[in-house]
């Protein structure tokens, strides 16, 4: 094979996809046989094979017990609105978010006190095995699952306060900046880091999907003076939502 050359299979895979692409496979229509494949481009049964391995493993193409390979149909992703902070009283920074995009936003979340792991306590600048709160949560727009998230914040900075549960007591719900506020922490700056990779099982059973399909994963974490308060994963299908920033400029 010359430099640059694709192998076989790969050629077959990308000449399929363009198809799907121009709607000449359009969604629900059978994708050619193996022994069509293997004919029309002139390669072996194995290349056939692996090129529909590649079509299905990129969520283009489902297999259908005991009828074949058929074309999926391929949703409009829709906006995640990630922003700056925006104070407002009473209303989460994911309802503000959502509703900015016209989606309606609700979530459920369960709390349990946790030992960070040595990837949370790196994160939050504490010791491995110190306590933390985690909080899970399942965010629906519409019903429809549409990200999960996962918190960590030490419970040396909300122990014994009325902000110890997230989402629970006179605040409950309404975001990491006004909770440490009540108890005069002054979240000043927040990173976040996004990246992409084949979802976790008990992901892809919440959000649905095919195991093995990419989901963004945005790592986010609140800082008070230097000191992190807060840091969560927040997990989203790639082929249902891309992510939409909306920063101020100052």
């Amino acid at each position: 094979m010359t430099f640059g050359e694709q192998p076989a299979y790969l050629r077959v895979a990308s000449d399929l996809r363009e198809k799907i692409a121009d709607g000449s496979l359009p969604p629900h229509t059978r994708l050619p046989s193996q022994a069509r494949i293997r004919e029309e481009y002139g390669v072996s049964d194995t290349v056939a094979l692996e090129a529909r391995k590649v079509l299905m493993a990129e969520g283009l193409v489902e297999g259908r017990s005991g009828s074949g390979t058929y074309v999926k149909e391929r949703p409009v992703p829709r906006p995640i609105a990630r922003s700056g902070y925006r104070p407002a009283a009473g209303a989460s920074p994911f309802r503000q978010e959502q509703a900015a995009e016209g989606a309606q936003g609700t979530w459920d979340a369960r709390s349990a006190q946790e030992s960070a792991t040595p990837e949370v306590a790196g994160r939050l600048g504490i010791q491995p095995g110190e306590k933390v709160m985690c909080t899970r949560y399942v965010y629906r727009d519409a019903g429809e699952p549409m990200m999960v998230a996962t918190s960590w914040e030490p419970l040396a900075v909300t122990g014994r306060t009325p902000v110890m549960l997230p989402e629970e007591g006179p605040l409950a719900g309404c975001g990491v900046v006004e909770r440490m506020a009540a108890i005069d922490v002054v979240v000043d700056n927040v990173v976040e880091d996004v990246g992409a990779r084949p979802g976790l099982a008990e992901e892809i059973l919440t959000l649905g999907g095919v195991p093995g399909h990419v989901v963004m994963v945005v790592g986010r974490t609140y800082y008070a003076s230097g000191r992190a308060v807060e840091t969560a994963d927040v997990v989203v299908p790639a082929d249902r939502y891309h992510l939409s920033y909306h920063l101020p400029v100052r």
